[in-house]
């Protein structure tokens, strides 16, 4: 019988920065959006003190709890770094891994048979020595059936992190309690939809006929449906599919108005944009690039975007003078610009894609150029080598008043052993 195990991090963002600081344990941590707007990681002790999802931390700075609440800048660098040593540890449990975000990831344990309970906890036990990260582990047949057994195993105390729903018996017995808002991929119209035919509970929704779900919600209803009785429909995805688009977009930690400080933005996002795409060996022959002012501060509106062929290249130099050509057609001086982007689109393989008969540089010193490039930022640390156009202080760069060190990616912010 297939047995697929969902490891989800506890509190991700959270969980990295305490990692690193145990004297965050036990107190409420929050870590921010972009430029510190809102609330995107919470910890247990900061939901308890009744934090929202999405609060605006200019609110919950001015409230009453704000002296008690450690607060971070969102660092991508860091957690994407831990998000990997979680997957190296998942990788010596079973080859077979699927990363379904970036603190999600789902085993095949199929075919190791003994106490699948025993090896979830064995398999927590490892992450935290390891990482550091605590998690949560749900066991089913199906991936959909891992996915509810994992929301028990955080919800419920009785799990101690680690729910089994393998045995339909077991399912029997927690299907009538869930609503089927908590499944999996339903959510909004199909809710709705759910709502309108009678149906409220997992167990319900299970027990659906199989050609009125097909009829109701397609070839997905009935296997949804399927999954949740036991039968494996999502296999692991063990290849990353391959992306369609590559975007970078940013707000300001300040009003824009002077075209030097938009065409340095709009030089970094496409110089980031176009690591992305070497990092997964795709070139671009279509980009977008986009502008706006905030409609929300009594700002004049202006969104302007304009999208265009390109030739087909992962060469950053190149891609940045076509996005700076797209940003120039676009700029209107009058207004106070809060948010820019560079979008990479009509994405294909290296070497599958027709060579340009007029090419702007060599393809050769090229790709010399750009593995120089990348091998250098790899080895000693993002942008210490950056082409000049993105600029050197950035003051309209991201804010990011909160954010701890990148320990794991910058050689200069690594934790020093001091001798007592």
């Amino acid at each position: 019988m297939p047995a697929f195990a969902l490891v989800d991090a506890n509190n991700f963002y959270c969980s990295c920065e305490r990692a690193f600081d145990p004297a965050l344990q036990g107190l409420p941590v929050i870590v921010l959006s972009n430029n510190d707007g809102c609330v995107i990681s919470r910890s247990e002790e900061a939901k308890e003190l009744g934090v929202a999802m999405g609060a605006p931390w200019f609110q919950i700075e001015q409230g009453p709890d704000a002296a008690s609440i450690r607060q971070f800048s969102s660092n991508y660098a860091l957690y994407g770094d831990m998000s990997r040593r979680i997957l190296e540890v998942l990788r010596r449990w079973s080859w077979k891994v699927e990363p379904y975000s970036i603190d999600e990831m789902f085993l095949d344990l199929s075919g190791f048979g003994g106490d699948l309970v025993a090896r979830g906890h064995a398999i927590r036990r490892d992450v935290l020595r390891e990482t550091k990260i605590p998690t949560c582990v749900g066991i089913g047949p199906s991936k959909t059936i891992a996915k509810l057994a994992n929301h028990l195993a955080k919800q419920r105390p009785e799990y101690a992190g680690v729910c089994d729903l393998t045995d339909p018996e077991a399912r029997a017995v927690v299907y009538p309690s869930l609503p089927v808002g908590e499944i999996w991929g339903v959510a909004g119209a199909t809710g709705r939809r759910l709502a309108r035919m009678g149906i409220q509970t997992v167990d319900q929704l299970a027990a659906l006929d199989m050609r009125q779900a097909r009829d109701a919600f397609t070839v997905i209803g009935q296997r949804l449906v399927m999954e949740l009785r036991g039968t494996s429909c999502l296999p692991l995805n063990m290849l990353a599919p391959q992306r369609k688009g590559v975007a970078v977009t940013r707000s300001f930690s300040h009003a824009v108005t002077d075209w030097r400080e938009m065409s340095e933005a709009v030089a970094t996002y496409a110089t980031r944009a176009t690591e992305k795409l070497r990092r997964h060996g795709l070139v671009a022959a279509g980009m977008t690039v986009f502008m706006r002012t905030n409609r929300y501060n009594g700002d004049p509106s202006y969104r302007g975007q304009v999208s265009y062929e390109i030739e087909p290249t992962q060469d950053c130099l190149i891609l940045i003078g076509e996005a700076l050509r797209g940003a120039r057609s676009l700029w209107r001086p009058s207004y106070r610009y809060f948010k820019a982007g560079v979008m990479l689109h009509d994405l294909s393989p290296v070497g599958r894609m027709p060579a340009s008969m007029f090419p702007t540089r060599d393809p050769r010193a090229s790709a010399r150029i750009m593995t120089a490039l990348d091998a250098v930022n790899a080895r000693f640390g993002r942008d210490t080598l950056r082409p000049a156009v993105t600029g050197i202080a950035r003051e309209w760069a991201t804010k990011a008043e909160y954010r701890s060190p990148r320990y794991t990616t910058r050689i200069d912010e690594i934790m020093k052993a001091v001798a007592i």
